[in-house]
């Protein structure tokens, strides 16, 4: 069936237009006109590509690591969806080797069954730094298994990321996993300047939750901070909850960093979507207080941060145009997993991931979410 939405407002990515159409056959975008034969809606609002979260640990209730099933995933995938993210990966949170091959079945399982909003996975963790830790369990940090390294080079799990500190893993191991298409992040990390650069040179390509949980720049020593807004090649994640990075802070590097390099992430647990207000992982009591996730050692836990509001933040903490903060939701995630020919900006033959937003006035909300053409929210 063709359908054409007569948007008020389209962003596609570049450039924003008044009073537009744009016509959706078979879950793809197939012209930006209306077409004869089509279902014509006129729709109220700002539509845009819908939102990529390159770090998504739950929501609706459910975590990946407690619950890894197709239940969970889909729970994940509408709490999200009802706040404008169409495409995420699911991420396991540092994990002992069972649980990682079980995670990476689960992901085939569901883009075998094309699940909605899943495009493969993020493995956080376990080959990460025992001094930048944060609620990650000690007992399973180690270096990549032989078992490991094979899971990751899969090529059954659509997008790969796997986060890792560089001193933990040897630049040869990190060479191997981006020959097999693994996007290497780099973070919870007490690397140094060194160590990181020499983690680029062979091929990662990121950094998660950009000054969380990694050596941070001081004034003799650059250390993973510094690494990462130096390089001009790599990604930047950024949660702007206003608990993670001080508003100032995510400004600064927002000025320092090629903007198109630094995108938002969510890393955000199961209360997404839900009415949770308390849960446990891995011997942490975790409470949530406003918009705050806490363990009872008082670390931060992960957050309670959803995709709209990360773009209101933007807006507000970064003092960008909306467009801008839209961009870091959606076609810089795509660009830097590397498929933005598909994801994160409306084009011909491009995915029908839309979000309909209220306005972009006064933090707009999220009205109406697609994926592959077909309404979620």
């Amino acid at each position: 069936m063709r359908t054409t939405l007569i948007a008020e407002q389209l962003f596609d990515g570049k450039t924003l237009y008044e009073n537009h159409p744009i016509s959706i056959e078979d879950g793809k975008i197939i012209a930006f006109d209306t077409i004869k034969g089509a279902i014509e809606n006129k729709v109220s609002g700002l539509l845009t590509a819908g939102f990529i979260d390159t770090q998504v640990n739950g929501g609706g209730g459910y975590l990946l690591n407690q619950d890894t099933n197709l239940h969970t995933l889909k729970a994940m995938t509408n709490a999200h969806a009802k706040f404008g993210t169409s495409s995420l990966l699911p991420t396991l949170i540092t994990s002992d080797v069972n649980k990682i091959e079980q995670t990476a079945n689960l992901i085939s399982t569901a883009l075998a069954q094309n699940t909605p909003g899943i495009i493969g996975v993020h493995f956080e963790g376990p080959h990460i730094s025992e001094p930048k830790k944060g609620i990650h369990s000690s007992q399973q940090i180690r270096g990549i298994s032989q078992q490991e390294l094979d899971i990751y080079c899969r090529d059954d799990l659509g997008i790969k990321v796997v986060t890792l500190a560089p001193e933990s893993v040897d630049c040869d191991i990190i060479k191997t996993l981006v020959a097999s298409n693994v996007h290497v992040c780099l973070g919870h990390s007490n690397a140094t300047f060194v160590q990181t650069q020499a983690a680029l040179a062979a091929g990662a390509s990121g950094f998660t939750h950009l000054f969380n949980a990694m050596s941070a720049l001081e004034s003799r020593e650059p250390n993973m901070v510094g690494a990462a807004l130096l390089d001009e090649q790599s990604w930047c994640g950024l949660i702007l909850d206003g608990h993670h990075v001080h508003p100032s802070t995510a400004k600064l590097a927002y000025k320092v960093k090629a903007a198109h390099k630094m995108m938002l992430v969510t890393d955000s647990m199961s209360t997404i979507g839900s009415e949770q207000t308390h849960l446990q992982f891995d011997g942490h009591q975790i409470s949530l207080t406003g918009d705050k996730l806490t363990s009872n050692t008082g670390q931060l836990a992960g957050s309670a941060l959803n995709m709209i509001t990360a773009v209101n933040n933007a807006v507000k903490m970064l003092n960008i145009p909306f467009i801008d903060a839209l961009k870091m939701a959606s076609l810089y995630p795509a660009q830097f997993l590397g498929i933005a020919d598909s994801y994160g900006q409306l084009a011909v033959g491009s995915n029908a991931d839309l979000t309909l937003l209220s306005s972009t006035h006064s933090s707009p909300h999220v009205v109406n979410t697609w994926i592959s053409g077909r309404a979620i929210f």
